[in-house]
């Protein structure tokens, strides 16, 4: 390893990273536990078109603070 670079790694999951990159930018919000939010129950895409995708992979949802935004879900589409 380089000098620069740190001996230890912090795991984060993807709503901790995102949590982070928006914090950078000044915006407050927390992450929360995958599937413990009802945004994260239902379908994501509609299943009477052929061109949407069906398998969908959940990361997890972000509670932002002081916004007209009150949760975001990264979803995985693959």
């Amino acid at each position: 390893m380089h000098d620069t670079e740190p001996d230890t790694f912090v795991y984060q999951t993807w709503p901790e990273k995102f949590s982070s990159m928006l914090k950078e930018i000044g915006i407050d919000s927390e992450s929360k536990e995958i599937g413990t939010d009802d945004v994260e129950q239902g379908d994501y895409y509609s299943r009477y078109f052929a061109h949407t995708a069906r398998m969908i992979t959940n990361r997890g949802c972000l509670d932002v603070k002081n916004s007209n935004i009150d949760v975001i879900q990264i979803i995985q589409k693959g």
